[in-house]
């Protein structure tokens, strides 16, 4: 017997992993993983993630990476699957306070409020860490489409949108400092 089926107190157990996502585009070469919990939007469930690439033209024995937020959206229906993916990020340290702090170069969302509470159901705002320094809300509001493109990322997979306009862009919020 498993640890877990010896402790009473164990509450559960997963049974079924499945790999979502993997890097394709540049700016997440390196690695991704999830940022704030999934939201239910009417394209399908919306992720905010974070990618991590080599910072170009970094210095020696400096941090190096850069770690950029993107957005996917899962189908409704079924949340295995991706129906889009940012081909750029949405939010990509620009401001001194993203730049320079404890680890520099660092977007890192967390969070997210869909703001139903200002009649503003399109309205998302994503909360997220700035250079492990401070914390930063910037927002955006969802698009009526995205553009066309692959609904998956299968190994060797060419970014499908890397000559597409990207339709989803964040903008700091009004007031935030």
């Amino acid at each position: 017997m498993g640890i877990e089926q010896d402790n009473p107190l164990h509450l559960c157990r997963f049974t079924s992993h499945h790999r979502l996502a993997s890097p394709i585009a540049a700016w997440e070469k390196l690695k991704i993983g999830v940022g704030a919990p999934p939201i239910l939007t009417e394209h399908g469930w919306l992720i905010i993630y974070h990618g991590v690439s080599e910072l170009e033209g970094g210095l020696e024995g400096a941090h190096s990476l850069i770690y950029s937020a993107g957005v996917m959206v899962l189908s409704k229906e079924n949340p295995r699957s991706i129906v889009y993916r940012s081909a750029e990020p949405i939010l990509t340290p620009r401001m001194p306070e993203e730049r320079v702090g404890v680890v520099g170069n660092v977007v890192f969302p967390t969070g997210i409020d869909r703001r139903d509470d200002l009649n503003q159901v399109n309205r998302l705002d994503v909360y997220y860490g700035m250079a492990d320094d401070r914390v930063g809300v910037a927002s955006f509001t969802m698009p009526t489409r995205f553009p066309a493109g692959e609904k998956a990322d299968p190994p060797g997979l060419k970014d499908p949108f890397s000559d597409s306009a990207n339709l989803l862009s964040l903008a700091p919020a009004a007031g935030a400092n």
